[in-house]
């Protein structure tokens, strides 16, 4: 029994390492990449640890976009092996009383930074395992104790750097804090008989493409195929900003160059292109919580 006993022990003591300690960083900001600023904070994480392996999810993300960072994060996380630290800085209230945070996921992933919104989307896909709050007094490089505006140096890519190479546990993080986080506000996706209504999370921003947050199933349910059109309505705060009839295509060389299509994108979701030019440009629509979309499949009669 006791033999038992131990053994489970040592493989749940194994498990608990694998889960927390890959010793792989990825970073997100809305630095750029114009001055030192990802070096810098790439430079703390390899003092505390030079074996490290240290990534970029992007640094491109628009100024003060907290909405972006919290997209990009979902798009990206899933993909990593568990024990991953991501660090992620879209922080316009640095300095104020918005908490410092990790996250454990429930698959297994840690995420550094702020909760103010930007892990709405994540900790929605992968669910909370638990969070805690950093405590600064700990966790925070030496020596920077006046500095009120870069915690994307100074706290986060320390902490996460401690915590990725093992020289602090999960619980040396700091206080346990409730199983929740700072939210965005956004239209999920929803079928409602023939309508299907959904979010404009982000763009493919490389080409305009538009993509949505509704589901290959929901186009399934309806019947969508390639060569059915759809009436779409996008708006931006709940004011209707774009009207128009679409195919739904396999692929963008379906289409003529220069017309529009619908297609499902790599992540299998609902997404708009021009073929060979960039929808997003040409029609004026961003992306964000605040812009919406209905989707049904367009009767000839439509305009």
């Amino acid at each position: 029994m006791m033999k038992q006993f131990f053994s489970v022990l040592a493989f749940a003591l194994s498990f608990t390492f694998t889960f927390s300690q890959n010793k792989m960083i990825v970073f997100q900001t809305d630095f750029g990449l114009k001055d030192g600023a990802v070096s810098a904070m790439k430079g703390v994480a390899m003092k505390v640890d030079s074996s490290l392996k240290l990534f970029d999810l992007t640094h491109e993300i628009p100024a003060y976009n907290i909405w972006e960072a919290s997209y990009r994060l979902n798009q990206t996380v899933p993909y990593w092996p568990t024990g991953t630290v991501f660090v992620s800085v879209v922080d316009p209230g640095v300095g104020t009383n918005r908490k410092s945070v990790v996250i454990k996921t429930t698959a297994g992933h840690f995420l550094v930074g702020p909760d103010n919104g930007t892990f709405t989307l994540i900790t929605e896909t992968e669910g909370i395992a638990e969070v805690r709050e950093i405590d600064e007094a700990v966790n925070r490089r030496k020596g920077s104790e006046q500095s009120y505006t870069f915690h994307g140096r100074d706290v986060y890519a320390y902490t996460a750097a401690r915590l990725a190479s093992g020289t602090i546990t999960f619980e040396q993080v700091g206080k346990q804090l409730p199983q929740n986080v700072e939210r965005i506000p956004y239209q999920k996706a929803t079928l409602d008989g023939n309508i299907i209504k959904g979010n404009i999370p982000a763009h493919d921003v490389q080409y305009g493409n538009i993509w949505t947050n509704i589901p290959a199933s929901m186009i399934k349910k309806l019947n969508i195929n390639p060569g059915v059109f759809l009436k779409v309505t996008i708006f931006e705060n709940g004011k209707p900003f774009f009207l128009g009839r679409i195919p739904f295509a396999s692929t963008f060389g379906d289409v003529a160059i220069g017309k529009p299509l619908a297609y499902l994108n790599s992540l299998m979701e609902l997404s708009f292109a021009i073929n060979q030019d960039n929808f997003a440009e040409k029609f004026h629509i961003k992306s964000g919580s605040n812009w919406t979309i209905e989707v049904r499949i367009s009767k000839k009669t439509d305009d």
